[in-house]
């Protein structure tokens, strides 16, 4: 939105910057880096300043780096009055003292350019997980794995699962990728009962297995700790194994790693200071960023089993990386079996399981033929009809989640708020969360007031960990009225005032970005009604595989195909410099 920004304007901004500013090419932030670093290093040349804040801008939106030639090609024609550097941009930024020395600014591999932190981040974790891929393979007792995995995989059904665990388990790295219902958790579960006699089997052994389970978000490692457990009550598990399996806890990357209160991206345990665990799970690997990644391979011992999980269709982390997707790229053409991809779904049957389908495969048409069939499993609906589905289930909702709570029926509420979630791509603008919580807190609260929040019935999100009350980024709960105080009960079962909540938002609506790991019985997806960089396959595909059972989505067949059609575009490094490394002489 030009309002917006205008906001976003730099004033005095001249030349390449302040052109490309004005055009809304490049952010106040993105200019004022470039402007501030150039002045630092004594750099005035206006192609190199717009390389450094195209650089800037790529990170900003998610990449690690930026293809100059790639970036000039899509954005031309957002600014086509621009006139571009030439053919000689490269060398120039390749001879600025922005590129030059051990504190050099930028770095220059041609056809891409990194900021010299994210290049480091790149080198550091391709390098070490190469040397983990190309290490002696850890010992096993084969006939007891084969009798161990004949036992937990029992049949055809599991045969991509028993190959997934051979892999993980015969291995110090592996990567076990698939859609929802496709058995990662069941992989995983049983991957680590035969883990776990491996190792007790061992002369040597004096202690149980040490497994460190992990998620991006506490939300995302409060279901792998449920899953889990839901996973040991099947019967091909002994007692012994199943009591185990129910005793492991899951704990956010952050928590793994242990966070030091003076710096934000550095943790206790490093490349000198290696984590004790045998086995390191990470769920929802998709949603993990470059920096947290190259911070967890370096942390995990070399004798210790690494096994990353997650769905690589799903969207990237918010921050700069797409770690789970780029490193199976490159592993792709290396002589290495460390990835698995499960196919057989389980979860999905029927018309979602096409559409998700028809959605990775980029098939536009088929995508919304599925939508607009008459199986009562999907609903595409125009914008125009919007106030019905609005009275449908999200008007229903807020008032189950009221009456819920004025009734001190807290099961209920919650019961409620997992039955159905109303997702939006943005946060703001008239299809956008904000708008949503508004419109819909209305249903029970007459006046909605920004400045006061909070009331008894309303259904909240967190936004934000806090330690300190223990609560987690994504955790919900419904807000009640004890004798005056208003309380949030979580899902977690834990109780929090709400005078103590700093981060959270209503519960109504939220992104399709802070749904991810989350399961709904029904999901109504808002799409604007205007084409936005934000929409791509990814985020739709993100969004149809929230739902145990239906899906509304609200749109126009045009934005539904320019979202199929558009992959998120992040530049990186990562595939490329690992295949290389895997693959030299």
């Amino acid at each position: 939105m030009r309002e917006a920004h205008d906001a976003q304007l730099v004033h005095g901004a001249t030349g390449l910057l302040g052109e490309l500013n004005r055009a809304e090419v490049l952010a106040a932030a993105d200019v004022h880096v470039a402007r501030r670093v150039g002045a630092l290093a004594g750099e005035s040349d206006d192609a190199v300043l717009l390389a450094l804040a195209l650089a800037v801008r790529g990170v900003r939106l998610g990449s690690s780096c930026v293809d100059l030639r790639a970036a000039v090609d899509e954005l031309v024609r957002e600014a086509p009055q621009v006139e571009w550097p030439g053919d000689d941009w490269w060398a120039r930024v390749a001879a600025s003292p922005l590129s030059q020395g051990d504190d050099r600014v930028l770095v220059v591999e041609e056809p891409l350019l990194h900021l010299a932190r994210y290049h480091h981040l790149e080198h550091s974790l391709c390098r070490r997980l190469a040397a983990r891929l190309e290490a002696d393979p850890p010992a096993v007792d084969e006939a007891r794995l084969d009798a161990d995995l004949d036992r937990l995989f029992a049949g055809d059904s599991f045969a991509e699962q028993r190959e997934a665990a051979r892999r993980a388990a015969t291995g110090w790295t592996s990567v076990v990728t698939g859609g929802p219902g496709t058995g990662k958790t069941t992989t995983i579960a049983r991957l680590l009962a035969a883990l776990s006699a491996q190792h007790t089997a061992q002369p040597t052994a004096q202690r149980p297995l040490t497994v460190g389970l992990a998620a991006p978000t506490g939300k995302a490692a409060a279901r792998m700790r449920e899953a889990i457990a839901g996973a040991a009550a099947a019967d091909v598990f002994t007692d012994d194994e199943r009591t185990w399996l129910t005793s492991l806890d899951a704990v956010t990357l952050h928590r793994l790693l242990g966070p030091r209160p003076d710096h934000r991206t550095a943790f206790r345990h490093h490349a000198g200071q290696k984590l004790g665990h045998d086995v390191v799970v990470v769920d929802e690997t998709s949603m993990v960023s470059l920096l947290m990644m190259e911070r967890l391979v370096q942390a995990v011992s070399p004798t210790c089993r690494l096994v990353l999980v997650g769905d690589a269709e799903q969207l990237a982390s918010v921050e700069a990386g797409a770690v789970l997707r780029d490193v199976i790229d490159g592993l792709a053409d290396a002589d290495t079996s460390a990835v698995t991809r499960l196919t057989s779904g389980h979860r999905f049957h029927g018309v979602i399981g096409d559409l998700a389908a028809a959605i990775v495969a980029g098939d536009a048409d088929r995508t919304l033929d599925l939508l607009e069939s008459d199986d009562p499993a999907v609903r595409f609906v125009d914008p125009d009809e919007l106030d019905a589905v609005v009275a449908d289930r999200p008007r229903s909702q807020a008032r189950a989640v009221a009456r819920a709570a004025a009734d001190g029926d807290v099961e209920a509420g919650l019961a409620a708020l997992a039955e159905h979630r109303m997702l939006c791509a943005h946060r703001d603008g008239p299809w956008g969360v904000r708008t949503w919580n508004e419109r819909l807190e209305r249903e029970v609260r007459t006046f909605p007031d920004p400045a006061r929040p909070w009331f008894a019935g309303r259904p909240v999100l967190l936004t934000r960990n806090d330690a300190s009350l223990g609560v987690h980024n994504g955790d919900v709960g419904v807000t009640l009225d004890e004798d005056g105080r208003l309380v949030v009960r979580l899902d977690t079962g834990r109780d929090v005032s709400a005078a103590r909540i700093a981060f959270a938002q209503s519960a109504y609506a939220s992104t399709v970005h802070r749904s991810q790991g989350s399961e709904f019985e029904h999901v109504t997806l808002l799409l604007p009604e205007q084409d936005s960089a934000v929409l791509t396959r990814e985020l739709l595909y993100t969004a149809v595989t929230r739902t145990r059972s239906t899906l509304t989505v609200v749109g126009t067949p045009d934005v539904v195909r320019q979202a199929v059609e558009r992959r998120t575009a992040r530049a990186s490094g990562v595939a490329r410099r690992l295949a290389g490394l895997l693959t030299r002489d």
